[in-house]
């Protein structure tokens, strides 16, 4: 042992030794694993199995022999002789063959045995018929103990490896065992005999050009051992994984046939008649393999079918084809049917005969409900692309139309069949310019102008734009990218859209009716004439103005006679109107102007324009309307100095001048702007008067003219201000109607009198005014049935006084509120009758109990032959009407004389009795 080890390390490369060693393993584990392919296959294959492990195991055994061959340095020039060499490796690869060929052989022991015997000494003859092709100059000599020993150990451990060859291998070590020892034995073989090897130097020279090269040799065997090795096992690797593949597909096509359930798959013989079935097949036809093999396929099929051929025409197909495909409807066992895809294929021996066919079924019904739908849908999207208002086209990433609309060849008057999909862009661009121009070099220089500017649009980004045409034609176009760089362009006809729009714009900031700058724009101007004013330290005159009884213009002759008064002043207005000047509306009958200006004269001759424009008459309809206005005047910087202070003075300079008498125009004045609060000031205390307490009844007696009996009273409100003491009905009533604070103060008054009258002792009825803003702002039958039911006065003591004014508004409305009101027994009276439009109409429509004659005209009835006309002409129409009439404001004797001639019905004023609280004495002395 130890001299073997002495000759591996003192008389050989290391290097070339370990290059050895790793051939013989790979050779050794390629020839087992080629001897494994070969055992497992059979009748050809085995042999080309069985060659493949002995050319690669015996070459690369062969190389190992040579490799250590070279490795070893026997301390003179050493030379092979190529025939010798050549034969050696016959040796080795028909010794490793004729091993592969003893293990598949023969039986278990004697195969091991055989193998190995043969192995170890064909090793053992290529290892010496090596060392013979050594041409050296000197002797070889041979120690006989170490080539016996090398031969019995080549032997032994050869069997040992064989004996562990082709097993079944769970560990890794397991695995490469047999290579492990195939490797051991050749090294031991050949090391062991070349520790017997004994050199003697001689003096003859060597002929080169008989010998190969040491270096030659070893590159040439490596290069050629691995090349080798690695085709074997590459054919080794390639023929496992396709024999795992192909009992994995077998297995797989097993599992499939008999375990899909989706799929109905059946085999027919050459007459149509199933011959087998699976489960597939029981669970979509409903037939058991029982129930259908042995029967004719066409069982499946609906008797028209049958009647006309199909399945026989289906084989025949498939027999003539090789292959039959179609869908259909098909019919189960229980006779429903579905809609199947159907694939018969032909199926031959390998003579080429028919023996069969395969059929597979699949259950597309849902997919064709599906395809349906979408053939439904799609037809239903092609009527509405081709019916959208908008024009739309589809282009892909080459610029080639892919789709359009009709639309879009509508807008851009496209010649009927000029455009197709595949055309390009720029292509249809020139088409539509030249269709709608006339000169063609215009078309081209438009047409390319288009495309490149509409390109860098879409290119760009640009989701929107807007195309306006000399036509006056306006397009909107919308741009989506697509991610294959084609994209969606669709073009909507936006012009009458736009003049809307503009229409729009403009009315947001002028007056619907008369085209005059509203509120808003008028604000804005007035700011900006600010700005310049101070920039130049000039003026700015901001003037309200307010037309002068324009309601009644509305009322007598209706809003459509009002509109046109309205549109007229408006052209005079804008005659009159010089450079820098503004008149705005800011609606009904309130306009308003601005002028800036550094000397007095300039703005006086302004509003002298204005009132001019403003004032004489409009014919209407054979009408002669007489038109004038109130103007009232805020100066910048003076007055005020910015646009809400300007237009707030200018209003109470404007209120001014409707209240005065002589003065059409008014400038503002800093007492205005006390009145004002003070005005407002008292508005905030009449909401707080309920609260206070502050509020009180005084009623005034109603007697008849006749006899002197007193028939009722007038409920009269009084308010004891907590500051400033008693205040005046004519200071409070109008502002409170003003500030919609007579709504809670109408109702608190109405269930105080109803409250206070039915604690008396007498049956009197009492007269309660009614606000024309409680009559068209409340449900007032419902509020009053409510105070009679919680104070339990009788409705026939309750007696409800209105004004014409009060009904004129929504003559309807308030017809169908007094008719609720008399519906609960309650009378109502006409008040103040004779002043405003004392209508006839009026007294004719509405249901009107009492007519209460105005006071005005009892204070000129002894002075006024006329005014004692309209007196006895008012009781003649109250007889006539058999309405009974009260006369307001009876004074003197003489007044109530000449109503006592004229039979009138009741009076009411000073004569009779004051205004008072009802205490118990007063209750008293009137029962």
């Amino acid at each position: 042992m130890f001299t073997v080890l002495t000759c591996i390390t003192e008389q050989h490369n290391l290097s070339l030794v370990g290059l050895a060693g790793l051939i013989c393993f790979l050779a050794s584990h390629c020839a087992m694993v080629l001897l494994d392919r070969a055992m497992s296959s059979g009748g050809a294959a085995r042999w080309i199995w069985m060659l493949t492990a002995g050319a690669a195991g015996g070459f690369g055994i062969w190389a190992t022999h040579f490799v250590a061959m070279l490795a070893y340095d026997p301390g003179v020039v050493v030379g092979y002789h190529p025939g010798l060499t050549l034969v050696s490796l016959l040796v080795a690869i028909v010794a490793t063959t004729g091993a592969v060929a003893a293990k598949i052989a023969y039986g278990r022991w004697a195969a091991n045995i055989g193998a190995g015997v043969l192995f170890g000494a064909g090793i053992g003859s290529m290892h010496f018929t090596g060392m013979l092709a050594i041409e050296s100059p000197g002797e070889i000599a041979w120690d006989r103990r170490f080539v016996a020993a090398s031969i019995v150990l080549g032997i032994a451990v050869s069997i040992a490896a064989f004996r562990f060859a082709s097993r079944g291998r769970r560990s890794l070590l397991a695995r490469f065992a047999p290579a492990l020892l195939l490797t051991l034995g050749v090294v031991a073989l050949h090391f062991t005999a070349m520790a017997g090897v004994t050199v003697t130097p001689g003096f003859a020279a060597l002929d080169p050009a008989t010998l190969l090269s040491p270096d030659v040799m070893v590159v040439t065997i490596a290069a050629v051992t691995f090349s080798l090795l690695a085709a074997g096992f590459a054919a080794a690797i390639f023929a496992v994984r396709s024999e795992a593949k192909a009992a994995r597909a077998e297995r797989n096509f097993k599992l499939l046939v008999q375990g899909v359930t989706d799929y109905a798959i059946c085999t027919l013989d050459p007459n149509g008649k199933v011959s087998n079935w699976n489960a597939g097949a029981e669970r979509a036809k409903g037939y058991s393999a029982d129930d259908i093999v042995g029967k004719d396929f066409s069982l499946f099929y609906s008797e028209e079918d049958r009647r006309n051929g199909l399945p026989q025409r289906a084989l025949k197909t498939a027999r003539r084809e090789g292959r039959f495909e179609t869908q259909g409807w098909r019919y189960r066992k229980d006779g429903s049917s579905f809609w199947a895809h159907v694939v018969i294929d032909a199926i031959h021996d390998e003579s080429g005969a028919l023996i069969g066919f395969a059929k597979i079924t699949k259950d597309n019904s849902k997919q064709k409900a599906d395809a349906d739908r979408i053939k439904e849908v799609t037809h239903n999207l092609d009527v509405a692309l081709q019916n959208m208002g908008q024009g739309i086209c589809l282009f892909d990433g080459d610029e080639r139309l892919v789709l359009c609309n009709k639309r879009y060849l509508e807008i851009f008057r496209f010649p009927e069949g000029s455009v197709r999909p595949g055309m390009g862009y720029r292509q249809m661009v020139e088409i539509g310019y030249a269709a709608n121009t006339e000169d063609a070099a215009e078309a081209a220089a438009g047409a390319e102008a288009h495309y490149t500017r509409n390109m860098a649009l879409i290119r760009g980004g640009a989701g929107s734009a807007v195309h306006k045409y000399p036509s006056g034609k306006s397009l909107q176009q919308n741009v989506n990218m697509l991610p294959n760089g084609g994209w969606v362009i669709t073009f909507e006809d936006i012009t009458d859209r736009l003049k809307s729009e503009e229409q729009v714009a403009f009315l947001a900031k002028h007056d619907a009716l008369t085209g005059l700058p509203n509120r808003l724009h008028f604000g804005e101007r007035v700011s900006e004439e600010l700005m310049v004013a101070e920039r130049v330290r000039g003026k700015v005159a901001v003037v309200g103005i307010d037309l002068d009884k324009f309601k009644e213009v509305n009322d007598q002759h209706g809003h459509g006679t009002g509109d046109m008064v309205l549109v007229e002043l408006t052209r005079r207005l804008a005659e009159v109107q010089q450079e820098g000047e503004f008149v705005a509306r800011f609606g009904g009958d309130e306009f308003a102007a601005i002028k800036r200006f550094d000397e007095l004269s300039v703005l006086h001759d302004f509003i002298t324009r204005l009132e001019g424009a403003l004032g004489g008459s409009v014919s209407v309809d054979g009408f002669e309307i007489k038109t004038g206005a109130s103007l009232g005047v805020a100066i910048y910087p003076g007055d005020a100095e910015s646009v809400d202070g300007l237009l707030a003075n200018a209003d109470l300079a404007m209120y001014r001048a409707k209240q005065s008498l002589l003065e059409k125009v008014c400038f503002y004045e800093a007492a205005m702007d006390e009145t004002a609060r003070h005005r407002r000031a008292l508005a905030n205390d009449l909401w707080a008067s309920i609260h206070r307490n502050e509020l009180h009844l005084h009623y005034q007696v109603h007697k008849s003219v006749r006899t002197g009996e007193i028939t009722g009273y007038e409920v009269l409100l009084r308010w004891r201000h907590h500051a400033r003491g008693n205040i005046p009905p004519m200071d409070f009533i109008g502002l409170a109607e003003e500030c919609g604070a007579i709504l809670p103060i109408g109702e608190w008054v109405l269930r105080e009198a109803c409250r206070e009258a039915a604690r008396w002792n007498n049956n009197h009825k009492i007269a309660v005014n009614l606000s024309p803003v409680q009559l068209g702002h409340a449900d007032m039958a419902t509020v009053i049935a409510g105070i009679l039911s919680e104070t339990g006065l009788n409705p026939r003591r309750l007696e409800i006084e209105i004004t014409e004014s009060s009904i004129i508004v929504d003559k309807e409305k308030a017809l169908r509120t007094m008719r609720a009101i008399k519906a609960l027994g309650v009378s109502i009276a006409i008040d103040d009758f004779g002043t405003g439009y004392s209508s006839l109409e009026t007294l004719r429509s509405f249901p009107f109990d009492k007519i209460k004659l105005d006071k005005s005209f009892m204070a000129e009835v002894e002075t006024s032959p006329q005014s004692k006309a309209i007196v006895r002409a008012i009781l003649a129409l109250g007889r006539s009407l058999e309405v009974p009439v009260l006369a307001e404001g009876v004074e003197t004797q003489a007044q109530l004389d000449t109503l006592c001639e004229e039979q009138c019905d009741e009076a009411q004023g000073y004569l009779l009795g004051k205004p008072q609280a009802m205490g118990e004495a007063v209750l008293g002395k009137a029962a």
